[in-house]
């Protein structure tokens, strides 16, 4: 089976497309919140990604076929004075899981992150989603913590209007 991680093009319209699509898949799935994106959303999505360089996607083909997607952020560490990279979406269509490409995918932004001079890599997810905490953990991650005293880490939000 042939299987390619290749960096997005958000000048690329096929790659653009393929991004939208996979962004949508994760969307309807009860892990990405079970709603579409919205029509303006799929609209301005990849040109909005496109204005902000320290946004990056990689999508996975099996077969030529795109069937997952990795979105991430470089950030910045204060602690290390050295860029981090944030893992902001993880994307396999139902289809193709069980078939290792989430590894995949994780293994091109650590390669990314390496050649970005990164200190870390870090990423959020919901504790009910067993089937990726177990693989995050797999691929050596684990709840952000600096002391035992001081508990894990919780990622909290303020929506705006």
């Amino acid at each position: 089976m042939g299987i390619e991680v290749r960096p997005v093009d958000y000048n690329n319209y096929e790659q653009g497309r393929q991004l939208v699509q996979l962004m949508e898949s994760y969307a309807t799935d009860m892990m990405g919140g079970g709603e579409s994106l919205g029509e303006d959303v799929k609209q301005r999505l990849v040109a909005e990604m496109n204005e902000r360089p320290q946004i990056s996607s990689a999508i996975v083909y099996v077969e030529d076929q795109p069937a997952g997607l990795i979105n991430f952020v470089e950030g910045f560490s204060t602690f290390s004075a050295k860029p981090l990279i944030n893992i902001h979406d993880v994307v396999v269509r139902p289809e193709f899981r069980g078939q290792g490409l989430s590894r995949r995918l994780f293994e091109y932004v650590e390669a990314e992150a390496g050649r970005r001079g990164c200190c870390k890599v870090t990423l959020e997810v919901l504790e009910f989603n067993e089937v990726a905490c177990k693989a995050y953990k797999n691929f050596g991650y684990q709840p952000y913590k600096l002391s035992d005293e001081g508990g894990v880490a919780q990622f909290w939000q303020k929506k705006l209007s």
